[in-house]
């Protein structure tokens, strides 16, 4: 808004964490979050990143992709409520096409790989990073973690996935593939939506 000359930018304030915080303590103590709680958080990711990808104006598709979705962009009030927070750098596909050449944005280890290599990519990006955080509150490890940026971009192009029960023993089968099929290497094999 705007109040006498001076613009401003009111925000929620969400009485909680992110999800980064409370994966930390997880690993930490070595206990990943519970199953259901994991579910539940995904869940909720999913409809808010339904709803954004999902916004027009006067009819017409706005084309909303986050393209950052992070545990550090996750908050998790005391009250159990989910927030999908900075949209800072989202794509509205109106509005922009390309970062500058050669330019890549967002976390690498919750990149896509098409977003890592720079190529095209649609709302399906988002599923990608919401699969790596569900992959990763199911485990309490991390996905595609490595030394350095370069390492890690290596790891997620070669998008070898285990399967979270191979980790956690009570992850369910149904689960795992719902997990594995989000983390497909290419987002045709992804979920549609």
């Amino acid at each position: 808004g705007e109040e006498e000359g001076t613009l401003y930018l009111a925000m929620e304030l969400v009485d909680g964490s992110d999800l980064r915080r409370l994966l930390e303590t997880g690993r930490k103590r070595g206990v990943p979050l519970d199953v259901g709680a994991a579910v539940q958080i995904a869940i909720d990711m999913c409809k808010g990143l339904h709803h954004a990808h999902n916004l027009a104006d006067g009819g017409r598709a706005l084309g909303i992709v986050h393209r950052d979705i992070s545990p550090h962009n996750v908050l998790v009030s005391k009250a159990g409520e989910v927030k999908i927070t900075d949209f800072g750098i989202a794509r509205a596909a109106e509005r922009a096409t390309h970062t500058s050449t050669g330019m890549v944005k967002g976390k690498v280890a919750y990149m896509a790989p098409e977003q890592a290599q720079g190529l095209a990519f649609d709302h399906r990006l988002d599923q990608f990073a919401t699969g790596v955080v569900l992959w990763e509150m199911l485990t309490g490890r991390r996905l595609f973690s490595a030394d350095n940026d370069v390492l890690t971009l290596k790891k997620v192009l070669l998008c070898e996935v285990p399967m979270p029960s191979s980790i956690r023993p009570d992850v369910p089968a149904a689960l795992d593939e719902v997990v594995v099929r989000a983390l497909k290497e290419h987002a045709a094999d992804r979920f549609d939506d």
